[in-house]
């Protein structure tokens, strides 16, 4: 869990790869619907999430990357945070073409000795999946190949798109931030968002 500006970011994409990488036995379920491009399920999502919450590791606030994706999630969300009293202030959504999404996921290749992260259409290494920094060769994740990367998209479109309908329903606000620009374009206009 990274801290910046005093908020703490919850990734549960990170979550879930580290308790992969552990072996925990929610890391060996979760594998199985990472792998296959589907959704982990709800109930071990929200235990994550849960489990994450707990206590005072949050500090003044928290950005939740990658949760609710579905309707479930957002609405056992709505009321987790209701019973420690801290609501959803905003809804950040980063629209981004599908052909960008599939190049941004389907060309990440990281490097399993040092951790370096390459993209082959975007920032490739010096020599074809070759890490540069160390030599050795570079691995593609199986959530990243173009076809689970495709299913990806169709699966946010069926169950996750109409959770931003849930918030726009709402009092919370949500605003929608053009991401297929540069990361300092994106990161200046995302911090304007949370009045960082």
């Amino acid at each position: 869990m990274a801290v910046q500006n005093g908020l703490h970011k919850i990734s549960t994409g990170d979550l879930l790869r580290e308790a992969v990488r552990d072996g925990t036995p929610l890391g060996k379920e979760a594998k199985k619907f990472m792998d296959a491009g589907e959704l982990v399920p709800d109930a071990v999502m929200l235990g994550l999430v849960r489990e994450t919450l707990q206590g005072d590791t949050v500090g003044r606030g928290f950005i939740l990357d990658g949760f609710p994706r579905t309707l479930p999630q957002a609405e056992a969300l709505d009321q987790m945070l209701t019973d420690i009293n801290r609501p959803v202030e905003a809804v950040l959504v980063l629209d981004v073409p599908d052909e960008t999404i599939v190049k941004r996921l389907s060309g990440r290749r990281s490097c399993p000795k040092c951790g370096a992260v390459y993209n082959q259409f975007f920032d490739p290494p010096k020599q074809n999946n070759v890490c540069d920094k160390c030599g050795t060769e570079l691995s593609q994740r199986r959530d990243d190949e173009a076809k689970t990367v495709q299913r990806r998209l169709d699966v946010y479109r069926e169950q996750t798109a109409p959770v931003v309908d849930h918030y726009r329903r709402g009092p919370v606000r949500v605003q929608t931030i053009a991401a297929d620009r540069s990361i300092d374009q994106v990161q200046r206009e995302l911090r304007g968002a949370l009045n960082l």
